[in-house]
């Protein structure tokens, strides 16, 4: 009998174990190109889609993709972010073993630093990589709206025996600055790699900020040669991996991704949900996206309500028409508003006869009776923010209030917690202004 015991024993030892892979999502990063969307939260926690958020869409994507261990890396306002993640069920990441965790800066006796960039993120998180006996890490970033299966590209990353496999598709090349470009060989491999390049001669071929990594390999070389903890990804440990000649391999994904980082893309991304058969379907059951649920009672129409082409969440009562719009839960739309192409968020107040066109209002927004918000027609960028708001969208913060009657033009920024005290006496603000 103990002959049998033994060789029982020792058969298991001489099995391959299996890989294990867990996720790193980076959602710390401050997202100022959102304006006053990312003021008072992380960018992944910025709503999206009416009652999501963006940081759905990687978590979904891991749970999906069979990947159970999430460690969530926050820094920069991460209230609303961990009050929606709470200990991970809506996701099935309320368990003992694996799960999801959120992973913040600390300080240690020496001092500890904000995380520097994504990877000293990681670097200062290497005990949670240890401690689940990863072989295999995929580094996510938390603010990409997507659908993607993990696993093709993990066994792609294993097949090819990599250090490294990047996620990339082709962007046009008017946008290759925004994005980590590379150049591969005949077999997929990165030979080439140009962080944010401004010439636009170094080919289209984007990184989507997806990587996988060898566990081990990974902890290399988030240091470098002197053991001095390297800063960013995109900077540092790329460029450092293909010059050493570590295996660094190009994973093509052909499918939908996003990056919602400026105010028009968000916008934009939002709106094309509404389209008869969008590029990005929200409620497939065969990839669902899970997230925080609210109770919020059933959509309420009134008498003279018209929605025509929008996305109305629970909770919202439309007594006016909203056209090509998106509202989020809670919505109040007053008899003889019009929202049109806009996109309105959690509890905003949209007053009688208001005019609402090309509008992005953070929750808890009061617009007043007979305000015109907005614009369709072309119009210069905001003057302190030329950069950000040039697209005619006008952007009001949370909790700001609108004044009754006002006049809000194009390219407008309101900052949060405004109220009419801060506009000028005939409430009148022009194209491109800032209140």
């Amino acid at each position: 009998m103990d002959g049998h015991v033994f060789h029982f024993v020792n058969h298991l030892s001489e099995r391959e174990s299996p890989m294990k892979t867990i996720a790193m999502i980076l959602a710390g990063g401050a997202g100022t190109r959102l304006t006053v969307l990312s003021e008072e939260r992380a960018k992944p926690a910025v709503p999206f889609a009416g009652k999501f958020r963006i940081i759905d869409f990687p978590l979904s994507n891991c749970v999906n993709s069979g990947i159970y261990t999430v460690g969530v890396l926050t820094q920069y306002r991460p209230h609303s972010l961990n009050d929606h993640i709470g200990i991970g069920k809506p996701w099935d990441l309320d368990r003992s073993h694996g799960g999801v965790r959120l992973l913040q800066p600390y300080q240690r006796r020496r001092g500890s630093d904000w995380y520097r960039g994504t990877a000293d993120a990681i670097y200062q998180n290497l005990a949670f990589i240890r401690d689940n006996q990863a072989d295999t890490v995929l580094v996510l970033s938390g603010d990409h709206i997507y659908k993607m299966d993990y696993r093709p590209m993990i066994d792609y990353h294993r097949r090819n025996n990599a250090d490294l496999t990047i996620a990339v598709m082709p962007v046009p090349l008017e946008e290759t600055h925004r994005f980590g470009i590379m150049q591969v060989d005949e077999e997929q491999r990165i030979v080439q790699f140009y962080e944010k390049p401004k010439d636009r001669d170094k080919g289209n071929l984007a990184s989507m900020g997806i990587y996988v990594f060898d566990a081990h390999m990974l902890e290399e070389r988030l240091v470098d040669a002197k053991g001095k903890p390297r800063v960013d990804f995109g900077q540092d440990v790329i460029p450092a991996m293909i010059e050493s000649g570590d295996s660094v391999f190009a994973y093509k994904f052909e499918d939908y991704w996003v990056d919602v980082g400026t105010i028009d893309a968000y916008w934009e991304t939002n709106l094309a949900l509404l389209a008869p058969d969008p590029a990005l379907d929200l409620y497939t059951d065969q990839w669902p996206l899970h997230t925080l649920s609210e109770e919020r009672p059933a959509v309420k129409l009134g008498p003279q309500a018209k929605v025509i082409g929008s996305m109305v969440s629970n909770g919202c009562i439309v007594r006016g028409l909203v056209s090509n719009s998106v509202l989020s839960p809670g919505v109040y739309v007053s008899p003889g508003a019009v929202v049109k192409d806009s996109v309105i968020m959690n509890d905003t107040w949209i007053g009688p006869g208001a005019q609402v066109e090309k509008v992005v209002a953070d929750k808890q927004v009061m617009i007043g009776a007979n305000a015109t918000v907005g614009t369709a027609e072309e119009v210069p960028p905001n003057e302190e923010m030329p950069d950000k708001l040039f697209a005619g969208i006008t952007v009001i913060g949370k909790n700001a209030v609108v004044p009754d009657r006002a006049r809000i033009g194009g390219n407008v920024l309101i900052n949060s917690n405004r109220d009419e005290s801060d506009y000028p006496q005939d409430g009148v603000v022009a194209d491109g202004q800032t209140i």
